[in-house]
């Protein structure tokens, strides 16, 4: 689900019909998930003990022992070079970003998650490379308001993510966080930081409907205003759900089990149908 953001430019782009630029996107995607793949697959065996004492990830096909060390990395090895192999035929400029991806998430991966602050800005840095990978491969125009949407946003959900985290630990019910750079009496700070950055996002795309650049693109741009009061909702809310610890460790998997997480993309999707 979060390799399916190097499809957004190509559609955000009103270019779904250019059959080249979407299996273009496609192969994208499919390189982002191999190359991605390789990377968690390291990721989860350099963690593999911290894995095994937490609540949800000691369920983890290598923390569990259902998928074994050796094979994990057969498979991961096998990734990589599906992915090298999709790169070939996609632009440049893709392969680039694609290997700087890489080597970020490797870097979080060995040091950076253990660095505060630095940590979850890189978490949402990866999420717009996504994007702005995805605009490579088809070869179309990524808005600089969407780069800074994500950037706010993805911060917002890094936020939710290390607030879960914490917020299991200053109850008993985590593990030590001291290995993640922070404490328990950072929770509140996060909490506001967490806010403030998904408000911003909202702010972004307000200003956004504002621009000039949304008139050559919809029929009817007013009608994104409504996608204003519809994100301030869905963001309030995961939020209050992060302070009841009704939210997953992961905010994208809590959205893909949340009933009104749909809703709200439905109704979104309808005004952007209605504005196009």
């Amino acid at each position: 689900m979060k390799n399916g953001l190097v499809l957004l430019p190509l559609l955000m782009a009103h270019q779904a019909n250019n059959l080249d630029a979407g299996l273009s996107a496609l192969g994208a995607f499919v390189a982002f998930c191999c190359g991605a793949s390789f990377v968690y697959i390291c990721n989860d065996i350099l963690d593999l003990e911290s894995d095994r004492q937490h609540r949800s990830k000691r369920n983890r096909p290598l923390a569990s022992g259902a998928l074994s060390v050796k094979t994990a990395l057969v498979l991961g090895g096998l990734a990589l070079i599906v992915a090298g192999t999709l790169v070939a035929f996609l632009p440049p400029k893709f392969g680039v970003l694609l290997g700087l991806y890489l080597i970020i998430s490797s870097a979080y991966s060995l040091k950076i998650k253990s660095m505060i602050v630095a940590d979850i800005l890189v978490l949402a840095l990866l999420y717009t490379l996504r994007i702005l990978a995805g605009a490579f491969a088809a070869e179309v125009h990524v808005s600089h308001w969407l780069l800074l949407f994500s950037m706010f946003f993805f911060l917002s959900l890094a936020c939710v993510k290390r607030f879960s985290e914490l917020r299991l630990v200053k109850l008993g019910n985590g593990a030590d966080s001291s290995r993640r750079g922070y404490q328990a009496e950072d929770l509140e700070l996060i909490s506001q930081c967490g806010c403030a950055s998904g408000y911003l996002s909202v702010l972004v795309l307000a200003l956004y409907v504002s621009s000039k650049e949304v008139m050559t693109l919809y029929a009817w741009p007013q009608a994104i205003y409504m996608l204003c009061p519809l994100l301030l909702y869905w963001i309030t809310r995961v939020w209050l759900l992060a302070h009841r610890g009704e939210v997953h460790d992961d905010p994208i998997v809590f959205a893909l089990t949340d009933r009104v997480s749909y809703g709200v993309g439905l109704v979104a999707g309808i005004i952007i149908l209605a504005a196009i």
